[in-house]
């Protein structure tokens, strides 16, 4: 049932792109403290006018970006726009390497931040960014929608960076243990699906469970105030969870799940500037195979574009799997199972098929 206000959900449909508040929704009512529902009411009526206002800011701000795009264009030179959040492409954007790489390309770059997958996405599909990073989920919602997106490459599996985690001293030891309980997670996300293949993989259905959907913010107060039992989460908000409460880990994704991150492109930007996007992942591999070897700088860098405590970057990095590549037929079969699970849980309105989104290069070697 559902239970305080409506879900929010960035649905990316193409009929319905409209954003919706947040809520609980589980099999059975939950009542969280006093304290723990302002807490988390105020974090929710913050996070949607802020999301609302991001969406509603890429109307307006496209029409800029195409027209500095097609200025560009008509002066002879090309033009990268990258949409990212806070964190690797950050760093690739403070070395500036990229834009030594392709400046005798005759191609310049543009940078625009977001706080959030989804709405990098939706700026892909009105035209106002070329090239960005995602998790496994929000490409999905987006293909789904009719987004001419295609994956221009892929992190190796990072399976250490989502985790199923629990209070320190909580009764729960076991996998097993979750049956009845609620859980928090975000829906529809990467921890989402792994939720459902670690219930298979332990003998549990995911009706076994009381889903709770809270975006990261909320489900942090949820989990801190005792509202939920258990808190599906990826890094860096995970290492947060264990270093400032102490939260026990008790699964995470190996063996169940490979977590990838991704980099997309559209199907138009793709079919033209092959080279600009072999360029860009391989800058990025350059920073992968820096921070590999550098962990301790790469976690002091990030503790400082994230603005988080270094101890909290330094435990996320010591989990990390280094290496970016493009996406192989293989890649896009992980991609498949995770689009045909969300068809099975209803999440997408229609069964995909992920060759529809696949590398220019892939599509022509079949």
């Amino acid at each position: 049932m559902n239970v305080g206000l409506r879900p929010i959900f960035l649905k990316t449909f193409a009929n319905d792109r409209r954003q919706e508040p947040k809520t609980y929704i589980m099999s059975k009512p939950l009542f969280p403290s006093e304290p723990a529902k302002a807490a988390i009411s105020q974090t929710t009526r913050r996070q949607w006018l802020a999301r609302t206002a991001g969406v509603a800011a890429l109307a307006a701000s496209g029409s800029l970006w195409a027209q500095q795009a097609g200025q560009g264009a008509a002066q002879g030179q090309r033009v990268l726009r990258v949409g990212h959040q806070k964190g690797w492409l950050s760093i690739l954007k403070n070395r500036g390497t990229l834009e030594k790489r392709l400046s005798p390309l005759g191609v310049a770059v543009r940078w625009v931040e977001f706080n959030a997958g989804p709405v990098q996405l939706e700026a892909l599909n009105v035209g106002s960014i070329d090239f960005g990073d995602v998790g496994e989920a929000p490409p999905i919602f987006a293909q789904a929608a009719g987004a001419p997106l295609v994956y221009a490459g892929a992190t190796v599996a990072r399976p250490g960076l989502e985790a199923v985690i629990v209070p320190k001293n909580s009764a729960i030891r076991s996998v097993a243990d979750l049956k009845g309980k609620r859980i928090a997670y975000n829906k529809g996300s990467n921890v989402h699906y792994f939720l459902v293949k670690l219930l298979e993989k332990h003998g549990l259905k995911y009706g076994d469970v009381q889903s709770v959907f809270l975006a990261p913010a909320d489900a942090r107060a949820a989990f801190e105030k005792g509202a939920v039992d258990a808190w599906v989460i990826w890094d860096p908000f995970l290492a947060a969870a264990q270093k400032s409460l102490d939260a026990r880990l008790l699964a995470d994704a190996k063996g169940v799940a490979n977590n990838r991150a991704y980099y997309f492109t559209s199907r138009d930007f793709a079919t033209r500037n092959a080279d600009v996007l072999r360029i860009a992942i391989e800058e990025i591999a350059v920073i992968d195979a820096w921070a590999s070897k550098n962990k301790s700088a790469a976690a002091a860098e990030l503790s400082q574009i994230l603005g988080l405590d270094s101890a909290v970057t330094e435990l996320y990095l010591s989990r990390t799997e280094f290496g970016t590549k493009a996406v192989n037929s293989e890649i896009l079969a992980e991609q498949q199972k995770i689009a045909d699970t969300f068809f099975d849980l209803k999440l997408i309105p229609k069964k995909l098929n992920l060759l529809h989104a696949a590398p220019i290069d892939l599509v022509a070697g079949r």
